[in-house]
């Protein structure tokens, strides 16, 4: 099978595309014919050595895909050869065949195509965990958006409109920002021309934000914390500015903020029933038309490092997949 191969860490460049052995099915796993799958800001952080889960070298990048089961396990009942389904390896999937534990792999509906369902469980999956789960967003609050032109921001941005919330959307220029709006974002600042905190507390009326979600981090921030309203939740993401920030502690003190962490990969393998739950209700929302996945870019295989380009500059705008 052809395969992205990472032999040594750093930039997408050192990446290989080349031909491995098909991988076969041991207990417990699942192996999957790869029709698409998703890339994602922890891709490029994984090949650099700079993400929490560093594997091996050699390997195969990519945390997400979709495709038709090829063949399964000793112990795997609930998916069987032929069925459609999204799969979270966490490594592996930018080839053409990938073998990831059964715990891991989920039926997809009908509704989603292969190249939705690629760039779905991540996304949808981390941003719903989020909203749900860690910043508990109740119907009529004022969401705030960071990086809501991006893949995972602008879930943040459809999924809190589902959820009854306002939502302002923040991002870097005006296209990311037409893109959020299209995802439904209520109201829109750029954060590189205008003053966040004070732009923030204008369109709230002087309240602040009660929940803000933030994959950027860097300068960006600390305006945020101190966007937010009394008892506001601050979601911790990521940080695809490249820095990690320092906030000081005084403010959420002053404020009564909590500062949240979400980690939905470790929270999915440690409460797999509460993640298939969430699934299944964002499988729903696809069906009755409260969300639309949309990918907004579609590379072969062999152009993965324009594909890794399009990350590591932040020119992505929406969903990137990759079709073997």
């Amino acid at each position: 099978m052809r395969a992205v191969v990472c032999r040594e860490l750093g930039s997408p460049e050192k990446l290989v595309l080349d031909d491995l052995p098909d991988p076969e099915a041991g207990p417990g796993q699942v192996v999957v014919d790869v029709r698409a799958a998703g890339l994602n800001y922890p891709d490029l952080l994984i090949i650099q050595g700079l993400y929490q889960l560093r594997p091996d070298l050699p390997f195969v990048p990519g945390a997400e895909a979709a495709g038709v089961v090829a063949a399964v396990g000793d112990g795997v009942t609930h998916v069987a050869p032929g069925d459609r389904v999204a799969l979270t390896p966490p490594v592996g999937a930018f080839a053409e065949k990938c073998a990831a534990p059964a715990t891991h792999v989920i039926p997809i509906p009908p509704s989603l195509s292969f190249e939705q369902a690629a760039g779905f469980s991540i996304a949808y999956g981390t941003s719903y965990h989020a909203l749900k789960q860690r910043a508990g967003l109740r119907r009529g609050e004022t969401l705030l958006v960071l990086g809501a032109g991006g893949g995972v921001g602008s879930t943040a941005v459809e999924l809190g409109k589902a959820m009854g919330a306002t939502v302002i959307a923040a991002a870097s220029t005006s296209e990311k920002l037409a893109y959020a709006e299209s995802k439904g974002a209520d109201l829109v600042l750029n954060y590189v021309e205008e003053d966040l905190k004070t732009r923030v507390r204008e369109m709230t009326g002087g309240r602040g934000a009660d929940v803000v979600y933030d994959p950027v981090g860097g300068s960006y921030s600390e305006p945020a914390v101190r966007a937010t309203g009394w008892n506001g939740r601050f979601l911790v993401i990521g940080f695809a500015s490249g820095d990690i920030p320092s906030i000081p502690l005084n403010l959420p003190l002053l404020k009564g903020v909590s500062i949240v962490g979400v980690f939905w990969g470790s929270w999915a393998t440690r409460d797999p029933e509460a993640s298939r739950e969430n699934y299944a209700e964002l499988f729903a929302m696809v069906d009755d038309g409260r969300i639309e996945p949309e990918v907004t870019e579609v590379y072969e295989l062999a152009d993965y490092q324009e594909a890794f380009r399009t990350i590591s500059e932040r020119r992505a705008r929406g969903k990137l997949v990759f079709t073997p």
